[in-house]
C-alpha cells in the first residue's frame, strides 16, 4: 500500500516532470484539484482555470533556455505536504513551492521566487 508521503512525492514528481520537460500548461495543471488554491506573491488563484492562467503567463514570460537551466535544489514530503526549492540560474536564484496533496491531487500550493532583472 502506498503511503501518503509516497503519494505526495508521486504527484510532485509528475508536476515537476510536466514543467521541466515543457509538456505544456494542460499537463502541468492536470495534477490540481478542480477547486485548488494557489497562493502567489501577486494574488491568490482559485480553481484550475485561474491556475492555468498563472502557468500560461509564467511560461510565456520565461526567457529562452530557462527550462534547460532549471535546477531542483531540494525536494521533500511528509504525509500530505511537499516542499521544493529551485533555481533558474542567475535569473531566479531562489524559488520555492509548498504543496498540500489530498487523494492524489494538489489542493493547495504556495509559490514564491526571487526574480532578478537581466
Amino acid at each position: 500500500m502506498i503511503t501518503r508521503t509516497e503519494q505526495t512525492l508521486d504527484v510532485m514528481n509528475h508536476h515537476l516532470e510536466a514543467f521541466m520537460t515543457n509538456q505544456g500548461v494542460d499537463a502541468i495543471v492536470s495534477d490540481y484539484d478542480e477547486h485548488a488554491v494557489f497562493h502567489a506573491p501577486d494574488r491568490v488563484y482559485r480553481g484550475v482555470d485561474e491556475i492555468r492562467c498563472f502557468f500560461q503567463t509564467f511560461l510565456d514570460n520565461l526567457p529562452q533556455r530557462a527550462l534547460e537551466i532549471f535546477r531542483l535544489q531540494r525536494q521533500e514530503a511528509h504525509d500530505d505536504v511537499g516542499y521544493i526549492v529551485w533555481t533558474i540560474g542567475e535569473m531566479v536564484p531562489l524559488g520555492t513551492d509548498t504543496f498540500v496533496i489530498k487523494d492524489g491531487r494538489i489542493v493547495q500550493q504556495t509559490y514564491a521566487a526571487h526574480v532578478c532583472p537581466l
